[in-house]
């Protein structure tokens, strides 16, 4: 069961987006939607089918829903032309993290689409969406961790942030999952993946509490030491899992 407050937020963002856009269809997707969502932690992940390139409008809507409720923050969405739903390299206008942006919308978020088949408004994702292969799924999950996981395991300053942390090692495991079954997991199922990886325990610990229990400052010491374990599992387990 959906939220109160998330329920009337995602009502007032459908009647929102309609107010500003030509928009055939509001679908949802992510941990909402695959039953992993944490109210204050998870995004709200959604995607809107419009029927032309949206105005500059939307992005000031976005901004009126945080102003109005601070869990707005949490809403994220792109914003599918339908004469382009064919093409998954199309990058289509989106709003997250607080920033109006340009990106795909990838293989793996049309495979969660299929699965969940959740709309807010309109035609389900069934209907409209076309499927993506196991081969572009696959495809897309080994080139994600290559190309873009991969290159960042040289730097040494963004595994300080909890972010990196948590997504890096969740994205493995799922990635994992994916290429050996076909399956798409939730990132709470990843954590149990993780020590069949031989990912530090200590790490996989420390995003467990911090997604599903208590929040506390970490210490200096263990933030060092973290991004120490988290970089060389990451370096060495990214050449394993796409192999």
């Amino acid at each position: 069961m959906i939220d109160e407050a998330v329920q009337r937020l995602l009502d007032g963002f459908v009647t929102s987006i309609r107010e500003v856009a030509a928009v055939e269809a509001v679908w949802l997707h992510g941990s909402l939607a695959l039953g992993d969502f944490q109210l204050g932690r998870s995004d709200l992940d959604v995607v809107a089918v419009v029927a032309s390139p949206p105005p500059a409008a939307i992005e000031d809507m976005h901004r009126r829903l945080i102003r109005a409720a601070p869990l707005a923050a949490k809403l994220h969405c792109s914003y599918l032309v339908a004469a382009e739903l064919a093409d998954p390299a199309v990058r289509h206008a989106t709003f997250a993290q607080g920033r109006y942006f340009d990106r795909p919308v990838t293989p793996v978020t049309r495979r969660e689409l299929a699965l969940s088949n959740l709309s807010l408004f309109g035609p389900l994702p069934s209907s409209l969406l076309p499927a993506t292969s196991d081969a572009e799924l696959a495809a897309f999950i080994r080139r994600d961790l290559r190309d873009f996981w991969f290159p960042v395991t040289s730097k040494r300053t963004p595994w300080y942030a909890d972010i990196w942390v948590d997504l890096s090692l969740l994205t493995i495991a799922r990635a994992h999952v994916t290429l050996t079954t076909g399956e798409l997991i939730t990132k709470r199922t990843a954590l149990d993946v993780l020590p069949s990886l031989h990912a530090p325990a200590a790490v996989v610990s420390d995003i467990t509490r911090r997604r599903y229990g208590p929040s506390r400052r970490l210490a200096p010491w263990w933030r060092h030491r973290r991004a120490v374990l988290t970089r060389r599992f990451v370096s060495t387990t990214i050449p394993q899992v796409i192999s």
